[in-house]
């Protein structure tokens, strides 16, 4: 059973939802995932204001179990729960790696009511037994393709097992390819499929001005730098494709002298939660992040959003340009396409039937980049003098030893002597000096002694013949 309505996503799978119906909801970034199914499982639990839970049993074990991709979207729909149960106090826990066990375990044994966590950290818990999921009426899995791509099918098919057979399912994503259909075919019972637009609908959001650009990889930076400056720029976030590529144009934009953050894998989880509070704070203006930043991250105000690198796939472009134009707002995405990556381009856009076969080549000091995106003529892409570079320092002359010359001796050889300094002793030559007559008194005493005659042996005898008498 499918609905299809050019509606919001809340207005068709609230209604279903409370019902307790299994439930996929399919609808485009930013149009409220979150708010369905949160609201949705609220009313499906019992919390302590309510009147019936002196009868509720077991009490303090997790009612609804949400299961997120990433952390930074864990923290946020925790976040949102909280929001939408501030009348009702549901006792909401996030779960995830990164940190350490004692505080998640310490307030999963004083009670909770929802949870919400990443497939690894919540099968470690349950494993060790301080998560008991024997309770649970609710279950949702938020961004339900990105949690199959990512690997997690093992983790998530173990944590559904040790779930009640008699509990409400529901799959929330902006795209369901196959492996998540055949998922809702195993573990939901007669599910609904709501999507919240037309068959023929562009999945990418309408709101989103899209631009595509032909760049060189050594020209990047400073593109980037001209588009920050652009006529109505406030909030931008530039997706790469790898970690160390984030961290290089990070240092490359901090040097310029932008205000620059940054969000990868490579950082731990206390600075991946101070660079998102701060991006979501305004104190950073630019957040440089990889795909863990793509799904679900809503932050208000993104302007732009920049694709430093072409995307893997049709999935990943339209979640990275859905973290700007949310909640109906403008914005603009620009793609940096490199020579190597046009044929990955061009099936994107025979996929998503975006209009842009082939990228225009472009620099920083094109006319139409300028044109395109509102930058002002003459604009660099630095607003920070760069650092100069400090003097090196003369070298000092280093001291040289005194030259060797060439000195005969007087046997007719040549030798290398060492010229001397002022302030060493003169060098005198040695020579053999032997007393006057010594050598013609040896030869004499050698003279007066017999020759002693060398012992011969024959070729043909075994044992040595004696020498002949004299």
């Amino acid at each position: 059973m499918g609905i299809e309505h050019p509606f919001p996503i809340q207005s068709l799978a609230i209604p279903i939802a409370i019902n307790g119906t299994d439930m996929i909801g399919q609808a485009r970034t930013g149009t409220g995932k979150t708010l369905a199914f949160g609201v949705s499982l609220l009313q499906r639990i019992t919390l302590k204001s309510d009147p019936g839970y002196a009868d509720h049993s077991p009490k303090g074990k997790p009612q609804a179990l949400v299961m997120c991709p990433t952390r930074e979207l864990a923290l946020q729909v925790a976040d949102d729960i909280e929001v939408a149960s501030a009348v009702r106090k549901a006792r909401v826990l996030t779960v995830y790696g990164g940190v350490g066990y004692d505080l998640q375990v310490g307030t999963l044994t004083s009670g909770v009511d929802v949870v919400v966590g990443t497939p690894g950290r919540l099968l470690d818990l349950v494993t060790r037994r301080s998560l008991d999921l024997s309770a649970v009426r609710v279950l949702v899995l938020d961004e339900a393709d990105e949690m199959l791509d990512m690997g997690f099918l093992p983790d998530v098919e173990r944590l559904i097992s040790k779930t009640p057979p008699t509990r409400q399912t529901m799959l929330f994503s902006a795209t369901m390819p196959s492996a998540v259909v055949g998922l809702a075919r195993m573990y939901l019972n007669q599910p609904v499929n709501v999507r919240a637009e037309t068959q023929d609908a562009s999945v990418t959001v309408p709101e989103v001005d899209q631009f595509v650009y032909q760049a060189h990889d050594l020209d990047k930076p400073e593109v980037v730098g001209r588009l920050l400056q652009a006529e109505g720029c406030t909030k931008t976030i530039v997706f790469t494709r790898t970690k160390r590529s984030a961290q290089r144009l990070t240092d490359e934009l901090t040097e310029r002298g932008f205000s620059v953050g940054s969000l990868h894998g490579d950082l731990n989880q206390a600075l991946r939660e101070k660079s998102l509070k701060r991006f979501h704070a305004g104190k950073v203006d630019v957040l440089v992040a990889t795909d863990v930043a793509a799904r679900g991250i809503d932050v208000t105000g993104v302007s732009h959003v920049v694709n430093y690198e072409c995307p893997d796939d049709d999935k990943t472009y339209v979640h990275r340009i859905g973290r700007t134009g949310r909640a109906g707002a403008k914005g603009v995405a620009v793609t940096l396409v490199d020579w190597a990556d046009l044929t990955r381009w061009k099936v994107i856009n025979k996929t998503l039937d975006l209009g842009f076969p082939d990228p225009a080549e472009t620099y920083s000091t094109s006319h139409h980049l300028f044109t395109d995106l509102g930058i002002a003529p003459g604009t660099k892409g630095r607003i920070a003098p760069p650092k100069e570079a400090e003097p090196r320092k003369p070298r000092e002359p280093r001291e040289r030893g005194p030259r060797a010359e060439r000195v005969e001796t007087g046997d007719g050889r040549v030798r290398r002597q060492r010229r001397r300094r002022s302030s060493d002793k003169p060098v005198q030559p040695e020579t053999a000096t032997e007393p006057v007559g010594t050598s013609e008194a040896a030869a004499e005493s050698a003279s007066d002694k017999p020759r002693r005659r060398r012992r011969r042996r024959s070729s043909g005898s075994k044992s040595p013949q004696p020498a002949p008498a004299e």
